[in-house]
């Protein structure tokens, strides 16, 4: 095995730091005459070892204010490398097809593994949609996040990661359709909801398959 570096070391370190001490996003970490004195090393390597970490959207340096953990999880700004694939319209439609095999199993669990603090998170973007209906304004990016803290509340570390992503993807790289759906949405989504604060996770399941058709259907034909 490859032996690694001391930066590498001290890297390592301070990744296990943040997950045993319970670090979330948005929290400060220790300042970095802190983290020498805890991790032993010299002032040189802490910053090294904090770059590294901040390259991979694990923290966020501000300038005068500290060293925090970054909203991002870790997540890479384009990981999967949307960025740079020719053809536009048809990512949209694989990761429509792809959103159609993943999200519907992951409401079922959002049915049976949300809490109530991520159904109250859940229950405000919904509304907050339906506001947007109710006034005929664009809602794509609230949208967006209504499926990813459906992710969330299916307590499963790897698809709350993915799957905004995935929207996140759609979202952007969709062509514009003939207008946006108000009455479809208003619908599907407040079915999915109730279907998940209920804890009915077939019924969660068969909502979202129904909605996510639905809109891949809308794309196909414009």
């Amino acid at each position: 095995m490859e032996k690694q570096t001391l930066v590498e070391q001290t890297t390592q370190r301070l990744l296990k730091m943040i997950q045993r001490e319970g670090y979330g996003p948005g929290d400060k970490l220790p300042t970095e005459t802190e983290l020498v004195r805890r991790l032993g090393v010299g002032r040189n390597t802490v910053r090294e070892a904090l770059r590294s970490l901040a390259s991979r959207n694990v923290v966020t340096v501000r300038q005068g204010a500290g060293t925090f953990i970054s909203e991002k999880n870790g997540v890479a700004d384009d990981p999967l490398g949307f960025a740079l694939m020719e053809d536009p319209e048809k990512l949209t439609r694989d990761l429509l097809q792809i959103r159609v095999m993943l999200e519907p199993p992951i409401a079922a669990l959002a049915a049976q593994n949300r809490g109530e603090e991520d159904l109250e998170r859940l229950r405000a973007l919904l509304e907050e949609i339906e506001g947007r209906i109710a006034r005929r304004e664009e809602y794509a990016q609230l949208d967006s996040q209504f499926h990813a803290q459906i992710a969330v509340c299916s307590h499963n570390a790897v698809v709350s990661n993915l799957i905004p992503v995935i929207t996140e993807g759609v979202r952007t790289f969709a062509r514009t359709v003939a207008e946006p759906e108000y009455v479809q949405t208003l619908a599907s989504h407040r079915a999915v909801y109730e279907a998940i604060r209920e804890g009915r996770a077939a019924d969660a399941q068969e909502e979202m398959l129904y909605h996510l058709l639905y809109n891949k259907k809308r794309y196909r034909h414009g």
